[in-house]
């Protein structure tokens, strides 16, 4: 079973329980956002606060990082943005009339989703509100974007010759127990997704394969044709919310307020793992090098064999839950409602996880190699040699 891991630095330097959790692209940089209305930077390289992000008159409900700017949306009903090299807080974005929970950062776009039953598209780099998206009748919880070139053919495209100026989409899901998908441009609903019957919490877009995965208070995981609006499978399996999702090489990851996380292979709808282990919800996850980690409202993460499904660490210190988890350079970053951010080697696990994973294709190997040689001999040799590979 799974041994007890002891974090290799602890950063108590939030005065409130921390949210969110982001990585910058080039992985230089982390970025918390907190209950006590800051948001903080770290550096991966030191593990030490670089800067200290003050001005939103609420706690802080998510942020994003880019490599240069970094960005926080509050319960005081804005959007903030600030340079990660001054602290200096370069643009505030106000429109909203509750409190913002999501946000979005794509191409020269900020998405942002609220609890006043809107979502909002503005420009990065000025303080203006480009679009309004209207027609949910409860919050948005959380948020997708993608073009129609990834998943329109010409012929459909000339079909939304309005959209032409902007082929760009938002997917948003809401507590109203529907998926809608609009267009940037105009702001016009493009799709009203419908078969959840709970609130929406979560959105994984595969725009190549036009799928869309959302997972629901109604315990279930549906997949959608995002250009048709079909439902295509329904994942029935768990027995409470399903709160966070990851995609990985076809193989969809959920984790659940039943305690619990399972593995489904996407084309065939098939449950092949479920990860037990977790004494309250699976809050986040993240799939890294063959290794499924999980942070749970019992204060512990949890590194797991994907294939296997078996435990291999139990990472202990917290407090509260785990909200957030990051993985960057063989380092485990895990941000608690307890207000630390608390930073794991992996370096252990992964290591022999490669071992694993070397061994298991060098022992496919060898048996793709018997198989070849099997069907050089007769056909009777041959079923000796393959009820003896079968045993």
């Amino acid at each position: 079973m799974g041994n007890s891991g002891s974090a290799v630095k602890v950063c108590t330097d939030h005065q409130g329980g921390i949210n969110w959790l982001s990585l910058s692209p080039d992985g230089q940089r982390l970025l918390t956002g907190s209950e006590d209305g800051t948001a903080r930077l770290w550096s991966t390289a030191d593990s030490q606060c670089h800067g200290h992000f003050q001005g939103h008159e609420s706690y802080i409900t998510f942020c994003h990082l880019e490599n240069e700017a970094a960005f926080t949306c509050s319960a005081d009903h804005t959007i903030r943005k600030w340079d990660v090299v001054t602290g200096q807080c370069l643009a505030i974005y106000r429109g909203h009339t509750s409190i913002v929970n999501r946000i979005l950062v794509a191409k020269d776009y900020l998405f942002s989703g609220s609890y006043d039953r809107t979502a909002r598209c503005w420009s990065v780099d000025k303080e203006k509100q480009i679009q309004e998206f209207r027609g949910h009748r409860n919050c948005v919880l959380t948020l997708a974007h993608y073009s129609s070139r990834d998943v329109l053919e010409e012929e459909e495209e000339e079909e939304e010759e309005e959209e032409k100026v902007s082929r760009d989409l938002l997917v948003t899901g809401s507590t109203d127990c529907t998926v809608k998908v609009w267009w940037v441009s105009s702001g016009r609903c493009y799709q009203t997704l419908l078969g959840h019957t709970g609130a929406v919490l979560c959105l994984i877009l595969d725009a190549p394969n036009r799928e869309l995965f959302s997972g629901s208070t109604d315990y279930t995981i549906r997949t959608w044709n995002i250009v048709t609006g079909e439902q295509l499978k329904v994942f029935k399996e768990h027995q409470g919310s399903v709160i966070c999702l990851e995609l990985v090489n076809r193989h969809l990851y959920s984790g659940s307020a039943d305690r619990t996380v399972k593995c489904w292979f996407v084309d065939t709808g098939e449950r092949i793992q479920t990860y037990k282990a977790h004494k309250h919800s699976v809050s986040t996850l993240k799939y890294h090098a063959g290794i499924l980690f999980t942070g749970s409202g019992d204060a512990c993460a949890r590194a797991f064999n994907s294939r296997s499904g078996v435990l291999q660490k139990i990472f202990r210190g917290h407090k509260f839950i785990i909200n957030c988890i990051q993985i960057h350079n063989e380092l485990l970053y895990t941000a608690s409602h307890d207000g630390t951010l608390r930073i794991w080697d992996i370096r252990g696990i992964c290591k022999r996880n490669k071992r694993r994973l070397k061994k298991e294709r060098s022992v496919q190997g060898r048996s793709s190699q018997k198989g070849s040689l099997s069907r050089l001999f007769n056909n009777k040799v041959g079923c000796m040699v393959q009820q003896e590979n079968r045993e």
